[in-house]
């Protein structure tokens, strides 16, 4: 019997590790090539990982809930006949992995669990179960330096700093140098107790609602959010869509929205401002080159999800609206891989599918803003001509402009919105799509 290393794929540009979720395969279970044998997930996705070859699973090296980095090996599979892949991986980490088990087993059976929602910063299980079992306060986690995905605390780190612990010095209280009248104060917020009466139900978050949770909390302390709001008359948009729709779908066999037309006009406007394709980093400007659209969807369950149409000010309408059904299809089916949801450099979303007339988005870290789509709505408006001003119906809409001010200010917030107004109300209703 041959061995084969199974191990965690590439996974896309900056993913560069994935916590493990659900085995679907158990120690003595065939396999077949291409046949799932794992769940995982990332920051933003859930997935699958599949088997290259046929064979019978001998080992799994990781278990739930434990988080591993791209290339690791996860799991050993006998196959039949082949030559003996090496499996240097399994040599180093399964050992400290096992120890770690044990000890967490034993911790958490003897000891009380830390209050973890006392941090706003994010930790996975596995790290909170070394604690639990090392006896490392909340306090403690936040002062490591986490080597993770933006910032983040992995395994290593937390196992290093248990193991140079005891090496440490205690430190003494240091002095508090006084603080002048003018110096603001600042509080640290105490978590409100939550009464449950007899007949409520507490049910956990799930991952994603937990990751969602952490995200906009850290996003609205991290940029100082202010929004610009202006309507735009859209009538002639939505009477060239519905002349065009349905031969659009019989030409292009996809549905015609008017989420790629309204994506259309922000990418145009993002290259004519590049002021806000940008993102911070620390006292830091990164400005982006590519022009990535991150498209807010909700998914069935109620969470939500930002998939990014790269490139999106290279599309045409066409392009871009299989981009936007493929990305919301696949959202929805649970479908999408890690890299459809990276790289984004500003985001839509559209609040208006569900009745909202306009909205206050809070911005998709490190972006510097982001745009609501309101409802569209039959309004009596002001029309001006020649022979005088009349009232008229017409289609309208708001847009709500969040943007970050450390870097946005709000001539250039104000501009960018306006731009993607006049673009909307300039719609050519004799184009070709």
């Amino acid at each position: 019997m041959a061995k084969f290393e199974l191990k965690l794929p590439k996974m896309g540009e900056s993913v560069a590790e994935a916590t493990i979720t659900n085995w679907l395969k158990n120690v003595g279970d065939s396999i077949s090539a291409d046949e799932a044998v794992l769940e995982i997930a990332t920051d933003k996705v859930d997935s699958e990982v599949p088997s290259e070859v046929s064979g019978v699973l001998a080992e799994i090296l990781f278990q739930v809930n434990d988080v591993v980095k791209v290339g690791q090996t996860i799991a050993i599979i006998e196959t039949e006949g082949g030559s003996v892949t090496a499996a240097p991986v399994a040599e180093t980490v399964a050992a400290p992995i096992a120890e770690v088990a044990k000890t967490v087993e034993v911790a958490v059976a003897t000891a009380a669990p830390a209050d973890f929602k006392a941090s706003d910063k994010f930790f996975s299980p596995l790290v909170k179960n070394i604690a639990t079992a090392e006896g490392v306060t909340v306090a403690e986690l936040e002062t490591i330096a986490g080597s993770g995905k933006d910032g983040r605390v992995t395994k290593d780190d937390i196992l290093n700093y248990v193991k140079n612990r005891g090496n440490q010095p205690v430190a003494a209280p240091q002095a508090v140098a006084p603080v002048s009248a003018s110096a603001p104060k600042t509080t640290t917020p105490i978590a409100t107790p939550v009464s449950v009466n007899g007949g409520d139900e507490i049910v956990e978050m799930d991952r994603m609602r937990k990751l969602i949770s952490g995200y906009m909390v850290a996003s609205v302390q991290t940029s100082a959010h202010v929004q610009s709001f202006i309507e735009v008359d859209v009538t002639n948009i939505v009477k060239w869509r519905d002349r065009v729709k349905n031969a659009f779908e019989k030409r292009e066999g996809e549905k015609l929205t008017f989420t790629p037309i309204f994506m259309e006009a922000v990418a145009k406007a993002l290259k004519d401002f590049p002021g806000m394709n940008i993102s911070v980093d620390g006292e830091f400007i990164i400005k982006r080159k590519n022009i990535n659209l991150g498209m807010a969807a909700a998914l069935p369950n109620g969470n939500l999800i930002v998939p990014v149409i790269k490139n999106a000010d290279q599309l045409n309408l066409v392009g871009m609206a299989k981009a936007v059904n493929d990305l919301g299809n696949r959202a929805k089916a649970g479908k999408l891989k890690p890299d459809d949801t990276q790289g984004g450099t500003y985001t839509v979303t559209n609040v208006g599918t569900f009745g909202s007339v306009f909205g206050t988005p809070i911005i998709n870290q490190p972006q510097v803003g982001i745009l609501a789509l309101g409802a569209i709505r039959k309004v009596p408006a002001v029309i001006e001509t020649p022979e005088g001003d009349f009232i008229g119906i017409r289609q309208k809409m708001f847009l709500s402009h969040s943007y970050d001010h450390r870097v946005v200010d709000g001539a250039l917030g104000g501009s960018f919105v306006k731009r993607v107004a006049e673009y909307l109300e300039a719609f050519d209703v004799n184009r070709e799509y």
